[in-house]
């Protein structure tokens, strides 16, 4: 039997600090909803608005795979294993905690804000050797096809983690149909909406919608209207 979980847009957490204002789809620091811990092996998706000039101080990590997705401006990365980078939007970073790493984020910009996705994806081994790598990707690469940023091989496309897990990237015009098939037994699907409108498997979506669905084969995604939306695969068991 299919299992879903539909997470509308306005019924996330929210966290506003001034510098940052934060949407938390799961249990995340002073938002706790015991309904709403993970989905599978996807522990945290937050949709983060950072302020100019502003940004997360350096702070710990461990035992986690983190990845950023930025969706509007800059943000510096520096890091406890000697990393300083920039982030923009067309990137992909990620994180292997670890062993516990030290980080920070912040807004390179004086004049605009940054807009970036942070997920956390529990790890399929403990205490491996800190990691970091960001890529460059080419955005005509998910014009009315799903390109693959995420996954669990180093040789494939996209970054990769220490879990058995892959995420994609859509941006479809209006009309536009796609089929995803599961690539393990026992993954799931987390969707979330980045904007416009979409119907997966006859689940209707809007602009930051989440949507989680296990126990089935495929998906069937269909445009509603331009949309850009994002795919996490992860072990529903781990």
């Amino acid at each position: 039997m299919t299992n879903t979980m539909l997470h509308k847009a306005a019924t996330r957490g929210h966290a506003n600090h001034g510098w940052l204002n934060s949407m938390h789809t799961f249990s995340f620091a002073n938002y706790h909803n015991p309904d709403r811990m993970h989905f599978g092996a996807l522990r945290v998706l937050n949709d983060d608005t950072v302020e100019a000039g502003k940004g997360f101080g350096t702070h710990p990590h461990d035992n986690m795979e983190i990845i950023s997705i930025p969706l509007e401006g800059d943000l510096e990365h520096k890091d406890s294993m000697g990393n300083v980078s920039v982030i923009r939007h067309g990137d992909i970073q990620v994180m292997s905690a670890g062993t516990g790493i030290f980080h920070s984020e912040y807004n390179k910009n004086k004049d605009q804000r940054v807009k970036f996705l942070q997920i956390w994806v529990f790890p399929n081994k403990k205490n491996v050797t800190p990691r970091y790598d960001q890529i460059t990707l080419n955005l005509d690469d998910r014009h009315n096809k799903l390109q693959q940023v995420l996954s669990p091989n180093p040789d494939d496309e996209g970054v990769w983690i220490h879990q058995n897990a892959w995420f994609h990237l859509g941006k479809f015009d209006k009309g536009v149909s796609a089929e995803y098939k599961i690539k393990a037994a026992g993954n799931g699907v987390y969707a979330f909406i980045l904007s416009g409108e979409i119907t997966i498997n006859s689940q209707a979506l809007s602009s930051r919608d989440g949507f989680g669905i296990s126990n089935v084969d495929q998906l069937t995604i269909s445009a509603d209207t331009e949309a850009e939306f994002l795919l996490m695969e992860v072990p529903m068991s781990f």
